[in-house]
C-alpha cells in the first residue's frame, strides 16, 4: 500500500528535524541529506498505518541509519587526504536546527562537530539526541536498543570529552564581523606581528582539501608558525587564482554560529574559513575548501544578501 498524501506531509513535516539530527551526527550536509532520504524510502517501504509514533519511528530509523554511516565513514577517513574537516553551513540554514538554548547553539558549531569526531557513534548519537534535541534518555534508549542508565552515561561521558576539548565563547554577528574585520586587517598587512597579536599561544590552522584543492596534510601549530601561514595566505599572487579558478572577494559571515572568511568567485563559494575564538584570541582556523563540501555553501549564499566584500579580488 502506497503512502497518502497525509502520510508524505507527516513525513516532510519531519525533514527539517530530521535533517538537522542528521547533520550534527555525520558533520556533512550532503550526507545527511541522502539519510533523510533513505529513511523516507523505509517510511514509504512501512506500513505506516501500525506506526504508533511516527516521530519516534522517523527519529529511531535515522540515527541508526547514520550510525551505520560513521561506522564506514571512520574506515574511509583513514585513506582521506589530508585533514578531515566537517561541512561548514551559514547563518540562516534550516539544517542548523534549533538554536533556543545555548547547547543547542553550541552542538552545531564547528569546534563541538570537529571534536565529536573523536566520540564513539554511540556517544555521539546520545550527545546530540540529549543535549541539541533534548530527548529524554528514556527515548534515547529506545532509539538505540539501549538501557535508560546506559543513556545517562554514556551522555556524561560524551559531554566530558567535548567540554574537555573546548571553551565555549557566544559570539553574535556584529561581533563576528567585528573580529573578522580585524583579523583581516591584519592578515593583510603583510607582517606576522599584527597577527600573532590576535592569536593564543597555542593556535592551529587546519585546512581540508579533500584531495582536490591543495592543502597542508598536517596542521600548522603555534602563533608564530600560523601567523606566517596566515600572512602567505593572503599575499595575492597567481597562482592561488588558478588554484581556485579566479580571484576571489572575501566576506564576513558567520558559520556555525562562529566568525567566518568566507572567498567567492563569480557566485561560486571557493573557501570558507571559521575562527574559533575564546577570550585570550582566536584559537584555531579551521578552513574547508574541499569544493564537494561547499556546494551547499553557495546555494546558500547565492539565495541570501550578504553585503559588499570587506576585499574585493583579494588575489
Amino acid at each position: 500500500m502506497g503512502l497518502t498524501v497525509n502520510d508524505v506531509e507527516r513525513f516532510e513535516a519531519a525533514r527539517p528535524r530530521l535533517e538537522a539530527i542528521a547533520y550534527r551526527l555525520l558533520g556533512s550536509a550532503s550526507e545527511a541529506e541522502d539519510a533523510v532520504q533513505d529513511t523516507f524510502l523505509r517510511w514509504q517501504a512501512a506500513d505506516v498505518a501500525r506506526v504508533e509514533v511516527p516521530e519516534a519511528w522517523l527519529t529511531k530509523v535515522l540515527t541508526n541509519l547514520c550510525l551505520n554511516q560513521l561506522t564506514s565513514a571512520r574506515a574511509r577517513r583513514e585513506t582521506y587526504v589530508g585533514e578531515w574537516l566537517p561541512e561548514p553551513l551559514f547563518a540562516g540554514d534550516p539544517m542548523l536546527g534549533p538554536a533556543d538554548t545555548a547547547e543547542q547553539r553550541e552542538s552545531v558549531s564547528y569546534a563541538v562537530l570537529v571534536v565529536m569526531e573523536r566520540l564513539s557513534p554511540n556517544e555521539r548519537a546520545v550527545y546530540v539526541l540529549r543535549e541539541a534535541f533534548d530527548y529524554p534518555h528514556r527515548e534515547i534508549a529506545e532509539i538505540l536498543d539501549l538501557t535508560e542508565s546506559a543513556s545517562q552515561q554514556i551522555f556524561h561521558r560524551a559531554k566530558k570529552h567535548v567540554a574537555d576539548g573546548r571553551t565555549r565563547t557566544e559570539i553574535d554577528g556584529a561581533e563576528a564581523r567585528r573580529i573578522v574585520e580585524e583579523f583581516l586587517a591584519a592578515a593583510t598587512s603583510g607582517r606576522t606581528e599584527p597577527l600573532v597579536r590576535l592569536l593564543t599561544g597555542d593556535a592551529v590552522a587546519i585546512g581540508d582539501g579533500g584531495g582536490k584543492v591543495p592543502a597542508r596534510a598536517r596542521a600548522f601549530e603555534g602563533a608564530v608558525a600560523v601567523a606566517a601561514f596566515l600572512r602567505g595566505l593572503f599575499k595575492p599572487g597567481i597562482a592561488k587564482r588558478k588554484m581556485v579558478g579566479g580571484s576571489p572577494d572575501v566576506y564576513a559571515t558567520t558559520a556555525n554560529g562562529a566568525p567566518a572568511v568566507v572567498a567567492v568567485v563569480d557566485g561560486r563559494v571557493v573557501g570558507v574559513m571559521c575562527l574559533e575564538v575564546t577570550p585570550d584570541g582566536i584559537t584555531a582556523f579551521r578552513n574547508q575548501v574541499n569544493p564537494d563540501k561547499l556546494e551547499r555553501a553557495t546555494r546558500h549564499w547565492a539565495a541570501t544578501e550578504h553585503g559588499a566584500p570587506l576585499l574585493r579580488s583579494m588575489l
